[in-house]
């Protein structure tokens, strides 16, 4: 429900040529599953190394999906993986619990579907094609960071 520019392209593009695509981190790499709030402790060890976990745009967005999920009658966990799977571009998605609690509890959950209402109320708070900020990923490859790698040398790039 935070980084929805798979939406934008890939899963589209997917669907038309029949393709199956399993996500990975419905969870919001562990933002959805309400362990971190605002003003509350951040209790996930990997927040000092990732930045994600604790940026306050990112976090501002799960205190108002909350309120949605307790509404709907559901853990903030259910209401993401459901969400996830709503999508008709996706065909699976990667949980990865991390105890056999979380996985028996994610599995309670599998049957859960969400109204169209609900739906709408998510795109509200994250519009679709868009990601709460963009994922700040640590690792930058090297063919990111250097243009030789990711281009063909001088002389080499005519299409005759």
């Amino acid at each position: 429900m935070l980084n929805r520019g798979i939406e934008r392209e890939v899963l589209p593009l997917a669907q038309e040529y029949g393709m199956g695509v399993m996500v990975w981190g419905p969870f919001g790499q562990g933002l959805l599953t309400g362990r971190v709030r605002k003003g509350g402790e951040n209790d996930l060890k990997r927040a000092q190394f990732s930045r994600h976990l604790s940026d306050d745009r990112r976090i501002d967005v799960v205190e108002r999906l909350v309120p949605l999920a307790k509404e709907a009658g559901l853990p903030l966990t259910h209401l993401a993986m459901a969400f996830t799977i709503a999508h008709p571009g996706v065909t699976a998605a990667l949980l990865g619990p991390r105890t056999m609690d979380h996985l028996d509890d994610l599995l309670a959950g599998a049957g859960v579907e969400l109204s169209e209402d609900l739906l709408d109320r998510i795109d509200e708070i994250v519009p679709p094609g868009t990601d709460v900020p963009p994922l700040d990923q640590e690792y930058r490859p090297p063919v990111l960071l250097e243009a030789a790698l990711r281009r063909r040398p001088a002389g080499h790039r005519s299409v005759a």
